[in-house]
């Protein structure tokens, strides 16, 4: 499938009064047409911030994102304003935040086509067909007071795909929602990724999304950590007599960047007593990195100051024999 979205080196960076705050530290980041993948992190990691670049809501300071041939950092800004209409919808972690509430479920799904200038009959089934994709037509009438959390954020789903988007972009959307609700909504975000071919980025704390997308990236401090992919794997022979299960197995990359580099995990380095330098090794199946004692750290830095001092004293003895040198001229 094609890349829809391809983000290179990107850099997000707000100014805060006088402080400077670097949200993404030169993140990498490609996916393909029709993919359902999560994006995960603590708090303060960078991945809403993703998010909003992707979304249009702001604009990246350095780097290279470009969503569905849009190069973003040079875009105008009506150009910002159209490609947020046309090209992105978004879903929200509060239900209000998604709908009108004097509005019923189908008038909030055709009132983005309506906004458009799109009305009619064939607004009218377009909304009827996506609240029946997330299994809501026998509520269509019903208004925000009348539905439930799940209800609110499924129609809020139908909202969001009412003008065909490339990109379809949840932050949080199951952060206010209990366990069985949070599958209902899932299930309709898969669902629409099936039958619509739509492209599904989720913003989630909870590494558990996984068990929901086919693919989800880690970040960590503004940068891509790793990434986990869920595959099927088939147990039995596939006799007629014998019974041939599925189940899911997930597997965990650590992603490097476009130079090479890598985040090691916090919990790793604590628990091999890791700071700031280490050994690697090329071996016969990989690559080793191997902790590095404190006394060998430190009489590691000595020598590199001793050898700094030493050349600042062969600098200096250079510079007054050629002093004396044109002196004597």
């Amino acid at each position: 499938m094609p890349e829809i979205i391809t983000c290179e080196n990107l850099v997000k960076i707000y100014k805060i009064a006088d402080m400077e705050v670097l949200a993404l530290q030169g993140l990498d980041l490609t996916v393909q047409q029709g993919e359902l993948m999560g994006i995960v992190g603590v708090s303060g990691s960078g991945k809403s911030t993703l998010m909003n670049v992707l979304g249009g809501l702001v604009r990246p300071s350095a780097g290279k994102v470009i969503v569905d041939g849009h190069d973003l950092l040079k875009l105008s800004d009506t150009a910002v304003n159209k490609y947020r209409r046309e090209k992105v919808g978004f879903i929200w972690q509060q239900g209000a935040r998604n709908l009108i509430p004097y509005l019923s479920a189908l008038e909030n799904v055709e009132m983005p086509m309506m906004l458009a200038g799109r009305g009619g009959k064939k607004t009218r089934q377009r909304a009827e067909a996506l609240l029946d994709m997330v299994g809501l037509s026998e509520r269509k009438h019903h208004y925000l007071p009348e539905m439930s959390g799940g209800e609110q954020q499924r129609v809020a789903i139908a909202v969001s795909l009412a003008n065909e988007p490339a990109i379809l972009l949840g932050d949080e959307p199951t952060g206010e929602l209990d366990s069985i609700t949070s599958q209902a909504v899932y299930d309709a975000f898969r669902t629409l990724n099936q039958e619509l071919g739509v492209t599904i980025l989720i913003v989630s704390h909870d590494p558990t999304v996984a068990k929901q997308v086919d693919r989800v990236m880690a970040i960590r401090d503004g940068k891509a950590a790793s990434e986990t992919v869920r595959r099927r794997r088939t147990n039995g022979e596939g006799e007629p007599e014998t019974a041939v299960h599925e189940e899911e197995h997930f597997e965990e990359l650590v992603v490097l960047d476009s130079v090479g580099r890598l985040q090691v995990p916090k919990n790793y380095r604590e628990s091999l007593n890791i700071k700031n330098r280490v050994r690697m090794e090329l071996v016969d199946d990989g690559l080793m990195i191997r902790p590095v004692s404190e006394e060998e750290q430190a009489n590691f830095v000595t020598s590199a100051k001793k050898g700094a001092a030493i050349d600042d004293e062969t600098a200096v003895h250079s510079w007054q024999k050629l002093r004396n040198k044109l002196k004597r001229k």
